[in-house]
């Protein structure tokens, strides 16, 4: 009988996790219409600790290497960008532009730039000087990475594999094979920029980063040249960070067409001067 009781300790844990899992807006809508509900079994506040200790080691390592923040005068430019486009963040989420942004630049050849949880940014020098990008253009993949942070895609996709792996901890524990752990800090790199986000998270991404692209001053429309210039550069197949977008032709319609609902935000921006963000951005 004593068995059978500690057959379903694991099962009773794995239900009370599952429970705990809740469902949320992570996001104001937005001109654009984001609104889909999430299910979240990570809280905000392990992700952004989880993801700020990423950050900073994965920055230890590159200052090693002598590939961080080489060039101060790209360097800066991205950091001009980040700082118009912060102040915008706050149409979505009124915590955003209070977050403890850090923005910098790794020297790399990969076609990347990335945006962990609390605004963690990273570009790298790859896809600055291979795609020759306008400020624009830059805004265009800022808002972007911005957009799954708003998001909070990040969290989305932890709380999906830590169901996975209570379901993999049940097998085991009836098996007699042990419990598998979820190491938050070891994943969140990965669930961050290393595997593809969803088709559904690239598209919400798309259209609140042309929205948060406009309201700061940056031509909207700047994004489907950008994806004309990648798509080019490499020879038809999306670049690792957009890599389950959908179609060319899809995307570049939807983006088109959102890129027009957001174009009066754009015209009252470009007549006024750029603000600052609140938060200092290093």
């Amino acid at each position: 009988m004593m068995s059978v009781w500690k057959g379903m300790l694991p099962l009773g844990a794995a239900v009370l996790m599952v429970t705990a899992c809740q469902t949320v807006q992570t996001t104001q809508s937005g001109a654009v219409g984001v609104e889909r509900r999430q299910s979240m079994l990570v809280s905000s506040r392990e992700m952004e600790q989880a993801s700020a200790q990423s950050y900073h080691k994965i920055l230890q390592q590159a200052a090693e290497k002598n590939a961080l923040n080489r060039d101060r005068v790209q360097v800066e430019r991205v950091r001009v960008v980040a700082r118009r486009l912060i102040p915008a963040t706050g149409a979505f989420r009124p915590d955003a532009p209070g977050w403890r942004w850090e923005v910098n630049v790794l020297t790399s050849e990969e076609l990347n730039a990335w945006c962990m949880a609390g605004g963690k940014i990273a570009f790298y020098s790859g896809i600055i000087e291979r795609l020759q990008l306008s400020d624009d253009e830059m805004a265009a993949i800022m808002g972007h990475e911005i957009a799954h942070a708003l998001r909070e895609h990040a969290r989305e996709r932890a709380s999906q594999a830590m169901v996975t792996n209570i379901g993999v901890s049940i097998v085991g524990a009836v098996l007699g094979a042990g419990q598998a752990g979820t190491n938050l800090i070891g994943q969140v790199a990965n669930v961050s920029f290393g595997l593809p986000n969803s088709r559904e998270q690239e598209t919400e991404a798309d259209r609140i980063g042309v929205e948060l692209a406009a309201r700061a001053g940056y031509d909207p429309r700047a994004a489907i040249v950008l994806w004309q210039k990648m798509a080019k550069v490499s020879n038809g197949a999306p670049p690792q960070w957009l890599s389950t977008h959908p179609s060319n032709e899809t995307r570049q319609a939807d983006l088109q067409q959102y890129a027009a609902r957001v174009m009066p935000f754009y015209e009252e921006a470009r007549n006024a001067r750029p603000t600052q963000g609140s938060k200092p951005v290093k």
